[in-house]
């Protein structure tokens, strides 16, 4: 497999890594859509949210729970962030890794609700 993020986890690619642990990684994004844009992604790759059952409702806590935080860290909770997860190429994702989009440090604009 010739996964980017696979490569990253494994450490074969230099990167800003922001957290780590035995679960997920946390890093900057190497194209970013906002002055804070973190990526957060799981360890076992899933290519995407389509894979995700039952059994990986703690995983994906995990990644909520380490995404507030990195926020946190990076002084945009109280200001406001947003969390994104794309699903496949109609959904806007670009690699085929599950990875969780922390962004914020503006207005951010195109919202949901």
């Amino acid at each position: 497999m010739d996964c980017i993020f696979c490569n990253i986890v494994a450490g074969k690619i230099p990167n800003d890594i922001i957290y780590q642990d035995e679960e997920v990684i946390a890093f900057r994004d190497i194209n970013p859509q906002s002055p804070v844009h973190l990526l957060v992604i799981p360890r076992k790759h899933f290519t995407s949210l389509v894979q995700i059952t039952e059994r990986e409702k703690p995983l994906m806590g995990h990644m909520v729970t380490v995404a507030n935080q990195l926020a946190k860290d990076e002084g945009i909770s109280e200001t406001g962030y947003r969390l994104v997860i794309n699903c496949g190429q109609q959904g806007g994702q670009l690699v085929p890794h599950l990875h969780l989009h922390v962004m914020g440090g503006r207005q951010l604009s195109g919202q949901l609700g």
